[in-house]
């Protein structure tokens, strides 16, 4: 393997766990919600996903406790949220730090303790292909796994009766309402898939990325994705490329201390964050870009008169 085939493996394993936690969360806001706890449920899903795999010795099982760990996260926010209309980003913020201190202390049992590697999936003949055999045919199943969950999201938002309803509830909650589509159940459902999909980025974490459980992991992986979607103009597609992009400034930032490039660590470490931002302010000067695809009733809470 070359050197630029091992960086462009780890630029992919580094903008996974930001492509499911930002598929999830593009899905709740297209409905309307803005759930700023993704980061606690990435922890949730990191720790749960961890424990429940180091218990049972089986992966798949760490995979699915995430799952419902973040989902759990999630419904928890929904209920506050939508049900007894609190301020979503109060309530967002709540449950990232509700988050954080939880698996801290979920998981302060398993900290130092090894994980238990997930194989490769290995397509015979394909995966020996020069340079691109290890890089689209030899990755683990959750790379494939994110890829098929962005297509599949792409597929609901604009080609099913089911996505339109959704889109329509987070453009006009009022109309939706009117038109006898339930809104908080739509939303809270949205909120639901989105705790799902940070509960896999978190299990991603701490199986594959760096199998180990440590506190804090996340590293402000769930706010890089709320800012990724804005990037991709809550359309799925340019989440890839948007995922792969702050993966990438990710990994090299690592390969730049590495090779002992004399700029100070703590400089190169702001480098994803820096990018985000510049990246956002960016798209914020394009009003019309923002204008034409954002959910126009993004965070606004709904009453039903009835």
């Amino acid at each position: 393997m070359t050197m630029m085939e091992g960086i462009l493996l780890t630029i992919v394993t580094a903008a996974t766990p930001l492509l499911f936690a930002a598929i999830g969360e593009l899905v709740a806001e297209r409905a309307g919600v803005l759930n700023l706890g993704v980061e606690g449920m990435m922890a949730i899903g990191a720790v749960c996903g961890f424990a429940a795999t180091a218990v049972t010795g089986m992966p798949i099982v760490g995979v699915l406790v995430a799952m419902i760990g973040g989902m759990l996260a999630a419904g928890l926010f929904g209920i506050v949220a939508l049900f007894f209309v609190a301020n979503q980003n109060a309530t967002g913020v709540a449950l990232t730090l509700f988050g954080l201190g939880l698996s801290g202390l979920i998981g302060d049992r398993f900290v130092g303790m090894p994980g238990i590697p997930v194989p490769r999936v290995d397509i015979p003949v394909l995966s020996d292909l020069p340079f691109v055999g290890r890089l689209v045919f030899g990755q683990d199943p959750f790379v494939y796994l994110a890829i098929a969950l962005t297509i599949g999201t792409w597929w609901f938002l604009f080609k099913t009766r089911g996505g339109l309803v959704l889109r329509a509830v987070g453009d006009n909650h009022g109309s939706a309402h009117a038109l006898g589509f339930s809104v908080i159940r739509t939303r809270f459902l949205a909120v639901l898939f989105g705790g799902l999909c940070a509960g896999l980025g978190g299990a991603y974490l701490s199986l594959v990325y760096t199998p180990q459980w440590t506190p804090m992991m996340t590293a402000g992986r769930g706010w890089i994705a709320l800012a990724l979607v804005v990037f991709a103009s809550w359309l799925p597609g340019r989440l890839v490329v948007g995922a792969l992009l702050f993966g990438g400034v990710s990994i090299l930032q690592l390969h730049a201390q590495a090779i002992g490039i004399g700029i100070p660590s703590q400089f190169l470490s702001m480098l994803p964050y820096i990018v985000t931002i510049i990246a956002l302010v960016i798209i914020s000067r394009n009003r019309t870009l923002l204008s034409v695809n954002t959910p126009a009733c993004l965070g606004r809470a709904f009453v039903p008169d009835s």
